[in-house]
């Protein structure tokens, strides 16, 4: 098998900080993530690659097991790892090792951080290659229990502009490990577009004891009568034709509570008020504008009085 430079795949060097590893990690996971490249096969593998390297470098104690292993072996040039080269027999002989098949790791990683392979800790720690008080299962292979934490997932909520302006607790319906069930979701007031909502435990299964992984509810807007633009709301204002001729006061229904607005006189239909500072919060305590859009009603039904002043209004326009 090949062996895996973990920090060449990660584009990083060997003595590079745990921050460091973990911003290019975040860098090369968004670029390579299925989700950006749909139906791209090698962008697939190179995301695995990058998952499977980030899995190992940053955990501190499995990057000091791969360091260790590094150094005492020669893998220069990208050399391939043969166990019995280095004294892992395979097969009935002394050691056997199997990979796991989980998460699609590759049989190097398997091999020393998988669940069913050679335990790293025992060839540096002084019992040599001879695995004297080594436990092997039933089928000859060798015992390893290191549990892992399961994956964490993400998935997409909408939301409206109402829920997250002044927050609101949703049901939303998940598959599991167990099946559906349904979970009581808490959308924090004022949350941003693009923000994530931790649900703790619910992602993947954990290995071997491990904990569960989160989920993730990465949050999006639905338009409804409200519509979020940057930080300002929209919403249409729908007024008689009299009233836009004349002005007056409405009414308004806004996101958060009814007020009452100035409606200026001849405002054209297309034409929008702005109420600043009742938009949606932006992220450093502020807020965005309320934009009213006007859309001019004209009523299906009129009176015979209304008929004869719209003739009266049509004879003196002439």
């Amino acid at each position: 098998m090949k062996f895996r430079d973990y920090y060449e795949i990660l584009g990083v060097k060997k003595d590079a900080s745990q921050e460091e590893i973990k911003k290019s990690y975040r860098k090369l996971a968004k670029k390579y993530h299925p989700d950006a490249n749909p139906g791209d096969n090698k962008a697939e593998e190179k995301f695995k690659e990058i998952n499977e390297a980030y899995e190992v470098l940053g955990n501190e104690d499995k990057r000091k097991k791969y360091d260790q292993f590094g150094n005492q072996f020669d893998f220069s040039n990208g050399s391939d790892f043969d166990p019995s080269k280095y004294g892992f027999r395979t097969g009935n002989g002394r050691y056997q090792y199997r990979t796991s098949g989980g998460e699609g790791f590759s049989d190097f990683f398997e091999m020393f951080f998988g669940d069913g392979g050679i335990n790293i800790d025992e060839i540096f720690s002084g019992r040599g290659n001879s695995f004297s008080s080594a436990r092997y299962s039933s089928d000859g292979t060798r015992g390893f229990n290191q549990s892992f934490r399961g994956e964490d997932k993400e998935a997409e909520i909408k939301i409206s502009v109402q829920d997250g302006l002044k927050g609101a607790e949703k049901h939303i319906t998940i598959e599991s490990p167990e099946g559906r069930k349904t979970l009581s979701v808490k959308i924090p007031k004022g949350i941003q577009p693009g923000g994530k909502i931790r649900l703790r435990g619910q992602g993947g299964k954990g290995r071997n004891g491990g904990s569960e992984g989160d989920l993730y509810l990465v949050v999006k807007f639905k338009e409804d009568q409200f519509a979020l633009r940057g930080f300002d709301i929209h919403q249409n204002l729908e007024i008689m034709p009299w009233t836009a001729a004349l002005g007056g006061e409405v009414k308004v229904q806004t996101p958060e509570s009814k007020i009452l607005v100035s409606i200026p006189r001849g405002i054209r239909n297309g034409g929008s008020i702005r109420i600043p500072g009742k938009g949606y919060h932006n992220s450093i305590g502020g807020r965005g504008d309320l934009f009213l859009n006007i859309r001019i009603n004209n009523p299906s039904h009129l009176s015979q009085e209304q008929l004869r002043l719209y003739e009266e209004l049509e004879r003196l326009d002439n």
